[in-house]
């Protein structure tokens, strides 16, 4: 089923996008939340006349789009967290956390528009923002323990304690069956 959307959905397409998606999904949440339309002929030429008289409108959200983009080159998101001894934190690091700490920055950025993975171990890591079609920037996330510079996951090393080997154990009465 073809589909009109009326909205940037991450992962499916932008506004006014026409997408391919299975009929249940299209016909169960896209039309009925008003994200979509069906792609008839008709929609379609309407479509086509709408981006046609809205070409500058587009272009000056792209550019404003791109300004704000700007505005995240050489960022690094830095977050400290509480952390395990092995370096495993306590919670997660997601897209709101990453949207808090922009905002501390002076960049006002939806957590919705970012894209990533929870993060539940100290390292370095990456998150996507969207902010228009075609206009994505790409920016570090640096998860350091709170208090500490560095935490290493802990290995513990076992002791070499000299085993005595079954051969030279002295045999002791018990040790040996006894002959009925």
């Amino acid at each position: 089923m073809k589909i009109i959307l009326k909205e940037d959905i991450i992962g499916l397409g932008y506004k006014n996008d026409v997408v391919e998606v299975k009929s249940g999904y299209g016909r169960n949440y896209l039309i009925p939340q008003g994200k979509g339309v069906i792609a008839s002929p008709s929609a379609l030429k309407v479509l086509a006349e709408n981006l046609r008289q809205q070409a500058h409108k587009i272009e000056a959200q792209k550019a404003a789009a791109q300004k704000r983009a700007n505005q995240l080159e050489g960022v690094v998101v830095e977050v400290a967290a509480k952390v395990s001894s092995t370096g495993v934190l306590y919670g997660s690091v997601n897209t709101a956390t990453v949207a808090q700490e922009l905002a501390k920055k002076g960049i006002e950025v939806d957590r919705k528009i970012i894209t990533m993975r929870d993060i539940k171990t100290v390292g370095e890591y990456e998150a996507l923002v969207h902010f228009f079609k075609g206009v994505e920037v790409r920016v570090p996330v640096k998860v350091t323990a709170e208090g500490q510079e560095e935490v290493a996951p802990v290995v513990e090393e076992a002791e070499a304690a000299p085993a005595v080997e079954a051969e030279d154990a002295p045999i002791e009465e018990e040790d040996v069956p006894a002959a009925e």
